[in-house]
């Protein structure tokens, strides 16, 4: 199978994701347009984060990671593999088919893949890896699911929690692996913000209820900063409290507060309390004081290892930032952990 055969597959598994959204079905996929609507329906069922909506944002982001010519720059990096490897990935499940990019690497990279669906996410990326082996039937030996306990693999390719990933040290780490951890977001503030600035943030800290690396679990702002203005421009991004679980975990997190008489800033959909964590509980949003730009960005050095995107709509020397409101759109070059998946694929 040659990569351009692999590449087109992924191609045509974008065209068809955005056929579904556009609803410009050709007559001999409708079966598969129906199978992904109740598969959409299934995500929420076994988890209560994944709405449609949410699922449909995922699906939309995998399809512009698929546009024809993003995916023709990307191979420029593929060597292929004189003896194609089997690379086992644990894909975790915190965000719908979050796992997809793994899965993009290894199969274009030419090698075989194990995958080990999340219990939280078994649907989504079985479909997807059978709409590759429509399009390329040559995937079909290359891709494979494990439901017990990983075996017959050369290398492997974790994501989890910090404690998960002790574990897939201990267990995993006698084999060429990639193993990722926690890590949080930050936004960094200046007070000029304008109340459209501020709503983009709300999608870096809303979006998929905030359950993601990328989102932004902490904020930046100078002394004396008036949060006024920031909950009224996310006063939109209320909807998440008609989620059962978000809302349980806002009313949870409020009675600790209050019982522990810790100062917090409540609109009835977000707390916000000042901590130097980085990683806030799921309906709350970090922040931290500063007073100088230069030892802010000393602070921010000093935990980029722990740190996925910082966000700011101004420049700030010696940090790399994204704009506001776009943490939740990566491209296909923005590698987790910023670890370069496909050079660590091509050493094997």
């Amino acid at each position: 199978m040659t990569l351009k055969q692999r590449q087109e597959a992924f191609v045509q598994l974008g065209l068809f994701i955005n056929r579904h959204f556009s609803q410009n079905y050709l007559p001999k996929e409708a079966k598969f347009h129906e199978d992904l609507n109740r598969i959409i329906s299934i995500a929420f069922s076994y988890n209560g984060w994944f709405t449609a909506e949410e699922t449909n944002r995922a699906l939309q982001g995998i399809a512009l990671m698929l546009e024809e010519n993003q995916l023709a720059e990307f191979v420029k990096g593929v060597r292929e593999p004189q003896t194609p490897k089997t690379v086992a990935v644990i894909m975790a499940g915190n965000i719908p088919a979050v796992g997809f990019h793994d899965m993009l690497c290894v199969l274009l990279s030419g090698h075989r893949i194990l995958i080990k669906v999340s219990g939280d996410d078994p649907a989504l990326i079985p479909f997807l890896a059978g709409m590759l082996i429509y399009y390329a039937p040559d995937f079909a030996p290359r891709i494979n699911f494990s439901e017990a306990k990983l075996k017959d693999f050369d290398a492997v390719i974790a994501t989890g929690s910090n404690n998960s990933s002790r574990h897939f040290e201990y267990y995993f780490g006698k084999y060429p692996h990639i193993i990722r951890k926690n890590r949080s977001s930050v936004a960094i503030l200046n007070g000029s913000e304008s109340t459209e600035e501020l709503q983009e943030l709300g999608k870096d800290i809303f979006h998929y209820y905030g359950l993601g690396c990328r989102n932004a679990s902490k904020l930046y702002v100078p002394q004396g900063y008036n949060f006024n203005g920031f909950f009224e421009a996310i006063y939109p991004f209320g909807y998440v409290s008609e989620n059962k679980k978000y809302y349980n975990n806002h009313e949870y997190h409020r009675a600790i507060y209050l019982l522990e008489a810790i100062p917090f800033l409540d609109n009835n959909f977000l707390m916000i309390r000042e901590n130097t964590d980085l990683h806030a509980p799921t309906s709350v949003l970090y922040y931290e004081y500063y007073t100088d730009e230069t030892g802010l960005v000393e602070k921010i050095k000093s935990q980029e290892e722990n740190l996925q995107c910082i966000l700011s709509n101004f420049e700030i020397q010696g940090l790399k930032t994204l704009k506001l409101g776009t943490s939740q759109q990566p491209g296909i070059f923005d590698f987790a952990d910023q670890v370069n998946t496909l050079d660590f694929l091509n050493t094997l």
